[in-house]
């Protein structure tokens, strides 16, 4: 009896789990110290969110801090198109066969069934954030090779753009093999403003803060969803699902930076 009822409780608990990421995202705040961490012996590694926007039949992030000298999985492939922003320390990312150290800032997109691999060879942990999503339409992998194909960038090979409220670093902004439009920057925004007044768009957006770049404090924001709004920090994630109400203001001392980026 207890053996069945274990087996019952095992296809309930994945029955909820895949129902879960069958369902729309609620845009919200997902706070970095309220996320469950898995341990093992090489890594850590914190689920953010899973579940579909209009455009995608998944899309999940996770977080993972790998230990000094680790890697999780050998040289492999995904169906699925995957883009990977480092948080802290340097990850050493290959992608068809080129590899590049990736630091605090950088960017990585990586198209389906591309062969890929991470490994931390430095001598302390690195921490990135992990986007993978799947259109409701197949793949056009030509699609995404002519837009630029995979890519590795850096923080300081993006030039900088001042404008009166900040400025702006632009990484991209095209199609890729899963998406009609994807775009990324970060922007600064100065003590005490808002970046636009509330305002909505057909792409579901993610934004999260990244450390000042004047050396002030760590970026502090309030985010407006549907009226209300939600503090957020460094390492916490917003997202904002497709034509819901938002909009962001710099609530710390000093400059705010943040990455942010449209996907559709």
């Amino acid at each position: 009896m207890k053996k069945q009822l274990s087996i019952f409780t095992f296809l309930f608990l994945l029955k909820m789990s895949l129902f879960a990421q069958n369902q729309p995202l609620e845009s919200k705040v997902y706070v970095w110290n309220d996320l469950p961490v898995k341990q093992n012996p090489k890594a850590e590694q914190r689920q953010i969110f899973s579940g579909t926007t209009p455009s995608f039949k998944s899309f999940k992030m996770h977080a993972t801090t790998l230990h000094p000298h680790s890697s999780l999985k050998p040289i492999h492939k995904q169906d699925n198109e995957e883009m990977v922003i480092i948080k802290e320390g340097e990850l050493t990312v290959t992608i068809e066969g080129q590899t590049k150290k990736i630091k605090a800032g950088g960017v990585i997109l990586m198209l389906p069934n591309e062969d890929r691999g991470f490994e931390n060879t430095s001598d302390a942990n690195v921490t990135y954030y992990v986007l993978q999503y799947e259109a409701n339409e197949p793949a056009d992998i030509e699609r995404g090779k002519k837009s630029g194909g995979s890519l590795m960038i850096n923080w300081d090979e993006i030039p900088f753009k001042a404008h009166e409220k900040g400025g702006r670093k632009d990484f991209f902004n095209r199609p890729t093999a899963m998406t009609k439009r994807f775009e990324m920057h970060t922007t600064t925004l100065k003590e005490g403003l808002i970046s636009h007044p509330p305002h909505t768009h057909k792409a579901a957006e993610i934004i999260f803060l990244i450390n000042s770049q004047d050396g002030e404090a760590n970026s502090q924001a309030q985010e407006s969803i549907n009226g209300n709004e939600y503090d957020a920090k460094v390492g916490d994630i917003i997202f904002l699902q497709s034509n819901d109400l938002h909009g962001i203001k710099n609530t710390g001392k000093g400059t705010c930076t943040y990455f942010a980026f449209q996907i559709e």
